[in-house]
């Protein structure tokens, strides 16, 4: 007998070789018609896996998160059958789901466009209806590559051979049908490691979404694909809620706001993932930084500047070269060290192989602030008595992103972070991290961003890519914990999460249109300490390592403000308004009394522009309400007789005659209050 034990810890014995399905059908017949996939020991597998000994088993349902990864896994494969289906020379190459629906990259010398969507999904509906069976079956290595070879596809091929070194002894493939009597496909099949829904009737409410161009590997030099993107859910309701939120969020779009309210632009010229902050999109970043700034003080840190660059050894101590090479820009390479390179006649595959080892003198564009930090630290000794320093910067620092990863100011090459580096003693660690917590609540509960959950990301404690002592690891996750149990909201342990040098708490926020974005972070750190051999002054007057805290609760500044323009729709509160009161005088011959209202506004402290154009009155306001400048004073004979502006606000409209001054005083107070709507 096969013995399953079920999430609630209980076991349930059943014939041994039966499938996950049949254990499903065994507890209960609503489980089974909702059941997706299984669980076992933690690896998703087929309803068709069959159990045999005593494993830990799941039933994966339409209402998990899993069951969707799959279900749209499942809806990439239909809709390649009838992209073939439509266009038979196309070759398949990739497709995964993703966390809000699924891709296919797809090579094809005719282009599909978004006026073929209907017939793509016409073919999906027809495959759907058929409902056919998704059947696995396996081939040994040897024999799965000289079939694929055979088949021509170079793509599956190369997916092949990258299974086999990433260590599969077998190579697996989908086919929506059945196999005949002697075991081969009839229908349409594709190499998957999968697993899938039961069959292809389950995918019951789908959309082709868009078209891309993407390349093998995100090589820009390599063969062009047409990526076509698509959504799936279980029931159409799912879908159409989906649509509507996607129509709000395009609505929302910085990418398009942002230009259109002179926030920031992104020119080619420049380079790609490059932002340029526009005098608007400066100002709400100040504004940001002053409030964080003054909660900085208040905590105690101290302000500190660093280079762009630094030398390559110093990211070879911190372990961040050669490790994550492919996500920095190439080295730049000392100039003494490049003549001496040119003197010995090093060629470029020389220098290719050198800068792979590591082996190179020169300088790295930053891709992190910690390592800077750390030698300002480590540039005079310290006793536990200076303990904690807390050390904050706004450092910009570089990645390298692959260009079809880009996307506006959310995913960029070029970021700054509202960063800073903590350095205490073990004992000061708890404290610390709810310090910096404390920070990344009030951020966020500032600005109305309060529906978020919280993750703790732990160590896998199978994987060799964390560095330090298991104790060291015990302490810094229970601090973590600790820290996230005092917030309040409900948080999840996630293994596997943590950096490669200590646990990390994120804050994944929910934005009014409910998507979620991962922002503010924190970190402990045993190991970089650890790296530079760090060291403070105890109370027995030796030498101890001090714990090193990373956090940064905005993230980064260019992906918090792209995250904050489609939240409130480029609507920002009157505090962050880069403009906050626009003076409409009604004709030019109220321009002087406007300039004088100006003035005290100025005086004031309040952003204003001023509208000296000869547009009718009724197009100024226009043009201010779509600017979504928060207050508008229209000036004219009885205003300027009376001493008094006409106030109006952007969503309620005409809010009366005041005085100046009481106008400033209840903006001022506005502006204090840094209330989340205006």
């Amino acid at each position: 007998m096969a013995i399953a034990i079920l999430p609630d810890g209980s076991k349930k014995e059943i014939p041994d070789g039966s499938t996950v399905m049949q254990l499903a059908e065994s507890i209960g017949r609503g489980l089974a018609k909702a059941a997706v996939v299984g669980k076992v020991d933690d690896k998703i597998v087929d309803l068709s896996h069959k159990l045999t000994g005593e494993h830990r088993v799941s039933i994966v349902t339409e209402r998990d998160t899993e069951g969707l990864l799959v279900l749209r896994h499942s809806a990439a494969h239909v809709m390649a059958e009838a992209i073939l289906r439509l266009w038979p020379n196309a070759q398949l190459a990739y497709g995964p789901p993703l966390e809000n629906g699924f891709y296919y990259d797809i090579a094809l010398d005719t282009p599909i466009s978004s006026n073929d969507f209907p017939k793509i999904e016409a073919e999906m509906a027809k495959i759907v209806a058929e409902n056919r069976p998704f059947t696995r079956y396996e081939l040994p290595c040897d024999k799965g590559i000289s079939r694929l070879k055979e088949e021509n596809n170079k793509y599956k091929v190369d997916n092949a051979e990258r299974a086999i070194v990433g260590g599969a002894d077998k190579l697996s493939w989908y086919v929506t049908g059945p196999l005949s009597e002697d075991g081969r496909p009839q229908n349409f099949e594709d190499l998957c490691m999968g697993p899938h829904v039961p069959s292809t009737g389950r995918v019951k409410a789908f959309k082709i979404m868009s078209i891309a161009q993407s390349h093998w590997h995100g090589d820009v030099a390599s063969d062009k694909f047409q990526r076509v993107y698509g959504t799936a859910y279980f029931d159409k309701k799912q879908l159409d809620e989906q649509m509507k939120q996607l129509e709000e969020a395009k609505k929302r779009d910085h990418r398009v706001i942002g230009p259109q309210l002179g926030l920031f632009t992104i020119d080619e010229k420049v380079g790609q993932g490059l932002v340029l902050w526009k005098p608007k999109g400066a100002e709400i970043r100040l504004q940001l930084q002053n409030f964080i700034s003054e909660h900085l003080r208040r905590q105690g840190y101290k302000q500190v500047f660093t280079p762009h660059i630094g030398r390559l050894d110093l990211y070879k101590t911190s372990g961040h070269f050669p490790y994550y090479r492919e996500s920095q820009f190439p080295p730049l390479i000392d100039r003494e060290f490049y003549d001496q390179l040119a003197k010995d006649n090093c060629g470029c595959a020389e220098l290719s192989n050198r800068m792979e080892k590591g082996d190179i003198e020169g300088y790295l564009l930053k891709p992190m602030n910690c390592p800077m930090h750390i030698r300002i630290y480590a540039s005079e000794p310290h006793s536990y008595r200076d303990l904690p320093i807390r050390l904050a910067e706004f450092g910009t620092v570089y990645r390298w992103e692959k260009s079809g990863e880009l996307g506006g100011m959310t995913r960029v090459r070029g970021f700054t972070q509202d960063d800073a580096h903590l350095f205490c003693t073990e004992d000061q660690v708890a404290a610390e991290v709810k310090g910096c917590l404390e920070l990344v609540k009030i951020v966020l509960g500032t600005l109305g961003m309060n529906d978020y959950r919280v993750r703790v990301g732990l160590r896998d404690p199978d994987s060799a890519k964390y560095v330090g002592k298991p104790e060291q690891w015990d302490r810094a996750e229970k601090a973590c914990l600790d820290a996230a149990e005092s917030l309040g909201v409900s948080f999840t342990k996630e293994p596997g999460e943590a950096a490669f040098y200590g646990p990390k708490i994120d804050f994944v926020v929910k934005d009014v249109i409910g998507r979620e974005w991962q922002l503010g972070t924190v970190q402990v750190d045993y190991q970089l300490p650890e790296r530079f051999d760090l060291t403070y002054v105890g109370a027995d007057n030796k030498p101890h390592r001090p714990v090193m805290i990373h956090r940064a609760p905005f993230g980064s500044m260019e992906r918090f403000i792209g995250v904050l323009i489609e939240h409130f729709a480029g609507a920002f509160p009157l505090w962050l308004a880069p403009v906050q009161v626009a003076i409409l005088p009604i004709s030019d011959k109220f321009n002087e009394y406007a300039q004088k209202v100006e003035q005290q506004l100025k005086a004031a402290g309040l952003r204003t522009e001023l509208n000296t154009s000869s547009d009718k009155i009724g197009a100024k306001i226009r043009q201010a309400t779509l600017d979504k400048v928060p207050y508008m004073l229209v000036v004219g004979e009885k205003e300027a007789a009376e001493n008094k502006v006409a106030v109006r606000h952007r969503t309620e409209g005409d809010k009366g005659a005041v005085g100046i001054a009481e106008f400033i005083a209840k903006a001022q107070q506005e502006v204090a209050s840094k209330g989340a709507t205006s």
